[in-house]
């Protein structure tokens, strides 16, 4: 018997060795004996209890004694694989009887054509070994094996199907990940099964027997490995969704390389796509482009299958690879992970462009908003002769309007006695669309006695808020308002105890003044209501006309680029589209394109 394969736990315990018993020739079809699984013999009905001993190697004398069950795992490298069905399994003979004979055509294409079977134990369960000649590794016999059985429709789950050696997952915390265990065949409860899936008369030496000559119609093609490992490798690029999917779908197509002629468009397009977007996160470095990506593209064609045999452009392979990596990389398709912004289509229009730069933004908008409200506040204050004097009393009587202390503040300039009243008419009459005849004149206000910013003692710079918390006009004891008449002695008094503030009647062209200010206010707004529905259908023409530009372009970038399905969809396209895709060219690209027959 050879020594044990190297592994883990044999650096981790190089000096246990157990006494081998060289002449047992069953015991020596399964080296591996580290971290082995024993039980106790259960009672009858029961699962035994299993135990995973990791202190020291399974000996050939502890199998023999008998006095437990035991389960060996797989090291670096098998001779052998392992199915394991269930009795309640779905696949068992019992409820389907050709559930095993589909199992085996799965791995057919791998090279594994035989097996031997037996039970597990009195459960019912099968195991189906499957030797082979050539020592493999067993990590990727697991991927294979998985791989082969999924695609052909089969779930590998507990209780339903299993393989050995598995699909062990990455251990990111650095422990040593470990295979399954399974159980040594022809202990209590486990027989050799005939074709009928009979039992017979079990022997170490008979299921020896069986193995080597099961070992020898087993052989396992490299080649094909590799093969199928790299289809299978999917769940292991670190990515998920519609990536997985693509990356899956892309190795499909190419890894079987050609099989007939009129296939090397087909597959320099799918060698492209791959190399171009994938290869940095299938095989690390920097995204490929430009000679990096001709080469790549040559390099893996010519170590398809069937390229020798059925390509028929070897002469112009590099050739045939730079149109394509030119091709692709001014198409839609990007490194993964490095998706570029889209760009937002400039107008054609001088005119169009003029008109989205002077459109209003949201926030002008909304700065527009605030101060029509603020206008319509002052207009309904002076039409009900109710507009305060003193900025204090005012700044109350606009609260009552629904606007926010901050936004009175950011726009004073329309409501606050030291700009108000001086540019009154100014501030109003701006705004008109069209000239009034004979427009009223303002009413002529007296800044030194009705107004509380006189020059010598103006109340607008002095106070670092008009908010009501911290004002210059606030008094302790006093309410907010200066409406109610009191009499007041101080020097640069603001305000006249003779005046009433509510008193407008001193001003005869106020009414025709508020209308003014009102109609002013209506055409303004109705003004930027209508630049904002321009703006709006101006960037819906632009967007339309955007996309339907990249369309086009698409479409004539399909027609160019070769391939037999993009040129089919850029026709049918065309067809609906008519004159307006340059089809002229067509001809020359049949004439150079190896369609499939």
């Amino acid at each position: 018997m050879s020594p044990p394969a190297s592994t883990p736990s044999d650096a981790a315990h190089p000096l246990f060795r157990y006494v081998p018993e060289w002449e047992d020739e069953f015991l020596a079809l399964f080296p591996h004996r580290f971290d082995y699984i024993w039980a106790e013999h259960s009672n009858l009905g029961k699962d035994p209890e299993w135990k995973t001993e990791s202190r020291h190697p399974l000996s050939d004398r502890l199998i023999r004694q008998g006095a437990y069950l035991f389960g060996v795992r797989f090291g670096a490298e098998t001779n052998y694989g392992l199915v394991d069905i269930d009795a309640a399994s779905h696949y068992h003979p019992n409820h389907d009887p050709f559930a095993i004979s589909r199992i085996v055509a799965a791995l057919e294409p791998l090279g594994l054509v035989s097996y031997i079977a037996c039970t597990s134990s009195y459960s019912g369960g099968l195991h189906l070994y499957f030797p082979f000649q050539e020592t493999q590794s067993s990590w990727q016999l697991a991927i294979v094996l998985a791989c082969l059985l999924e695609n052909a429709g089969f779930k590998l789950q507990p209780g339903q199907l299993e393989i050995f050696p598995n699909p062990k997952p990455y251990a990111a915390d650095g422990n040593i990940s470990l295979f399954n265990a399974h159980r040594l065949p022809l202990q209590l409860g486990s027989y050799l099964l005939d074709k009928t899936f009979q039992p017979i008369w079990s022997h170490s030496q008979t299921f020896v027997k069986q193995w080597r000559l099961t070992q020898q119609q087993n052989n396992i093609d490299s080649k094909t490995l590799k093969q199928v490992l790299k289809q299978s490798k999917r769940k292991h690029f670190g990515i998920s969704g519609k990536a997985e999917k693509f990356i899956n779908d892309l190795n499909a197509e190419i890894e079987l390389g050609w099989t007939s002629h009129g296939q090397t468009n087909r597959l320099l397009g799918r060698i492209t796509m791959r190399a171009y977007i994938f290869h940095h996160i299938l095989s690390g470095g920097e995204p490929l482009k430009g000679d990096a990506l001709i080469s790549e593209i040559v390099e893996t064609a010519q170590s398809l299958p069937g390229y020798q045999e059925w390509c028929r452009h070897q002469h112009e392979i590099e050739h045939r690879a730079e149109e394509w990596a030119r091709c692709i990389e001014n198409s839609r398709y990007f490194h993964f992970g490095d998706q570029p912004k889209k760009d937002k289509p400039e107008p054609q229009d001088p005119e169009l462009k003029e008109a989205i730069i002077r459109s209003p933004s949201w926030n002008q908008r909304q700065a527009a908003a605030t101060r029509d409200r603020i206008r319509r506040a002052i207009a309904d204050l002076l039409e009900n002769e109710s507009l305060p004097i003193k900025p204090t009393a005012r700044f109350q009587s606009l609260l009552k309007y629904g606007i926010g202390g901050g936004s009175l503040y950011r726009h004073r300039d329309l409501w606050h006695p030291n700009y108000f009243e001086t540019d009154c008419c100014n501030t109003f009459t701006t705004f008109s669309q069209s000239p009034v005849e004979n427009p009223p004149h303002p009413p002529s206000f007296n800044l030194d006695s009705q107004l509380d910013c006189a020059k010598t003692a103006s109340n607008y710079h002095s106070p670092p808020s008009l908010l009501p918390i911290a004002d210059g006009d606030n008094t302790p004891g006093k309410g907010f308002t200066d409406q109610a008449s009191r009499p007041e002695q101080s020097t640069g008094s603001n305000s006249s105890s003779s005046a009433s503030t509510n008193d407008l009647s001193q001003f005869p062209q106020n009414a025709q003044y508020i209308q003014q200010v009102l109609f002013d206010i209506k055409a303004q707004q109705e003004a930027r209501q209508e630049a904002v529905r321009m703006a709006y259908y101006q960037r819906k023409r632009i967007q339309q006309e955007a996309s339907q530009t990249r369309m086009v372009a698409q479409m004539q970038q399909f027609l160019a680029s070769g391939d037999p399905i993009l040129v089919a969809e850029a026709l049918a396209w065309a067809q609906v589209n008519p004159d307006i895709l340059n089809v002229s060219q067509l001809s020359l690209l049949e004439s150079s394109m190896q369609f499939p027959e």
